[in-house]
């Protein structure tokens, strides 16, 4: 799977330091900007890893512009339902309860540790990895999708309205509606009482991107101290996808 637009490419990762480079851009993401800790922090060698990483998929967007770890200016990891045993589980069984998903018996992949390089935020390098995605879920026959996705921060209160508004518009159904283990209510505000563009502007823009295409929220948000963030669980039934996104993966299957 190789994707190109210019000087970026899309494509996984193929050596032990291709992971090492992504594992930087995360260090740099996550510790560095967002603040977050963890077991297998490395702040010497600037390295966010943790055990999932030897069992997933790493996709990874590379400017061949630049050299070494530099190279790796986006990352996503993902771990399908047949590799999950291997790995212990998904990653999100520590913040969710996901019986409903795993019940299903569906083909699941669970998306995490996404995040661009500050530079490449908001260009065409998250359009390219999207379309990347899109062609590992038809090649991988997925579908459904899920992950955690963060909000900076562990303020309830300051995010109370964005929490409240996800609640109120975009519950996941009950068949998929997974559950936070450590539950934190997100309808904190009257549903009447939102303002509604404030609160949308408050939605960090990965999450927005996916209710946009017809993701969901579970039931609950996790906050997690050791990452400085709040997390609400995404899902997105690719049997739900609007038009638009339907169009996008019908246009991998016929690659």
């Amino acid at each position: 799977m190789t994707a190109t637009i210019d000087c970026l490419t899309v494509r996984l990762a193929q050596t032990e330091d291709d992971v090492r480079a992504a594992q930087h851009l995360r260090y740099r993401v996550f510790v560095e900007e967002l603040g977050a800790t963890g077991p297998m922090v490395d702040h010497e060698a600037k390295i966010e890893a943790d055990h999932y990483d030897p069992f997933v998929d790493h996709l990874l967007l590379i400017d061949e512009n630049k050299t070494g770890h530099e190279r790796v200016v986006g990352v996503y990891r993902l771990l399908r339902s047949d590799m999950a045993d291997a790995a212990g589980g998904f990653y999100s069984r520590s913040e969710y309860d996901l019986t409903p998903l795993i019940a299903s018996g569906r083909k699941l992949l669970e998306l995490g540790r996404s995040c661009l390089a500050a530079d490449y935020r908001g260009g065409q390098g998250m359009m390219l990895m999207w379309n990347a995605l899109s062609d590992y879920v038809v090649e991988h026959g997925i579908e459904v999708l899920f992950g955690v996705a963060s909000f900076h921060g562990t303020d309830i209160e300051r995010l109370a309205p964005a929490l409240s508004l996800l609640a109120d518009r975009h519950m996941a159904p009950e068949s998929l509606r997974v559950r936070s283990q450590v539950y934190q209510p997100m309808t904190l505000i009257d549903p009447a009482q939102i303002d509604r563009v404030a609160a949308m502007r408050d939605v960090p823009p990965l999450i927005k991107a996916y209710l946009k295409i017809g993701g969901f929220v579970g039931d609950g948000a996790f906050v997690d101290h050791a990452f400085n963030t709040t997390d609400v669980c995404l899902i997105l039934d690719t049997e739900r996808l609007n038009a638009s996104q339907k169009a996008l993966y019908d246009r991998g299957a016929r690659r």
